[in-house]
């Protein structure tokens, strides 16, 4: 039997349980950075480790290294009876299940059972973020709660990764108008996910706007950002580095929207030790009055669209809670 899990937290709980077979800690972030789902899996690998190691200021070599070895534990599938996933309800876990589901789907299982565990609370636990707060003992519990994953899950999981993945936002758009209760939180995630394309006011998007408001409302220092912002925007999942390095783009900006202090590196040892401040320019753009993409231009991926040049060809529209061309 085969386990793969959202990380390693979850994976070392794991490891400590009665849980037969092994344990596979995934180790993505699909979420942030290109994901074209056009390219060759080799290509795709390496697009990404070049991602991973530009923005976590890991060798490039390094990263390579350890997702070519996470998709040749994947090959080995065949040889256990069973493949259980384990990922829970925000978008950064139900991105990471989309690719597995998909990469999953375009191989003969044979033998094979693809089991699923995700969820998105757990009894006693007030405000649940991830597996990651559980207990061997709680972790445990939900191993008999598996289920198989059915054909229509595995069709619906394709379809939403090659729109996550796709050029341009079209296909979400449209995925969004079918039923996708077959994965029950699929919707709102990826309605989370139009939400982070820069808006039409100020040309920020929901993440990005919403660590300016905390810090124009106090919380200034990460250490305190980051729990805050985890509480208002639960279902994105971010880990403290995704954050950090939404905002730090902000603040390097040819007219940044922010100023970050406590020179720190993305080591959990020194990444609470950063702060922020809000700039005129920031300040402008959480009143409206200045937009982003107008100041600075855009080079950023979201999935499979490449934003970039002196506007957004996609931006999100809050009053319609639509996501709308704009060139």
């Amino acid at each position: 039997m085969l386990h793969i899990h959202n990380g390693d937290s979850t994976a070392e709980t794991a490891k400590k349980t009665d849980l037969p077979g092994e344990h596979l800690a995934w180790r993505e972030a699909l979420v942030c950075g290109p994901a074209p789902g056009h390219l060759a899996e080799e290509d795709f690998l390496k697009m990404r480790a070049a991602h991973l190691a530009q923005s976590y200021g890991v060798q490039f070599e390094k990263c390579e290294t350890e997702l070519r070895a996470q998709h040749r534990a994947l090959r080995k599938f065949s040889d256990h009876e069973e493949v259980v996933l384990w990922f829970e309800h925000d978008l950064f876990c139900q991105v990471q299940l989309i690719y597995l589901l998909d990469w999953f789907a375009e191989r003969e299982l044979a033998q094979t059972r693809l089991s699923l565990i995700c969820i998105g609370d757990f009894s006693g636990i007030e405000i649940f973020h991830g597996l990651g707060q559980l207990n061997e003992p709680q972790l445990s519990s939900l191993f008999p709660e598996r289920r198989e994953v059915t054909a229509a899950q595995l069709q619906l999981a394709s379809d939403a990764w090659r729109a996550y993945s796709g050029p341009d936002a079209l296909g979400l758009i449209s995925l969004l108008k079918t039923d996708l209760s077959a994965l029950p939180f699929l919707e709102i995630a990826l309605r989370k996910h139009l939400q982070r394309f820069p808006s039409t006011r100020n040309g920020l998007g929901r993440v990005e706007n919403a660590g300016l408001e905390l810090i124009a409302n106090g919380y200034r220092k990460f250490k305190s950002l980051f729990p805050a912002f985890t509480r208002h925007e639960r279902e994105y999942g971010f880990g403290d580095a995704q954050l950090y390095l939404e905002l730090k783009r902000l603040a390097h900006a040819a007219n940044p929207f922010l100023t970050n202090g406590g020179n720190p590196t993305l080591d959990p040892g020194q990444i609470f030790l950063s702060s922020f401040e809000l700039t005129e320019h920031g300040l402008a753009a959480l009143a409206g009055e200045e937009d982003f993409v107008v100041k600075n231009g855009i080079d950023e991926w979201l999935g499979g669209i490449h934003l970039k040049g002196s506007e957004a060809a996609w931006r999100w529209d809050d009053d319609t809670q639509q996501l709308l061309v704009s060139l």
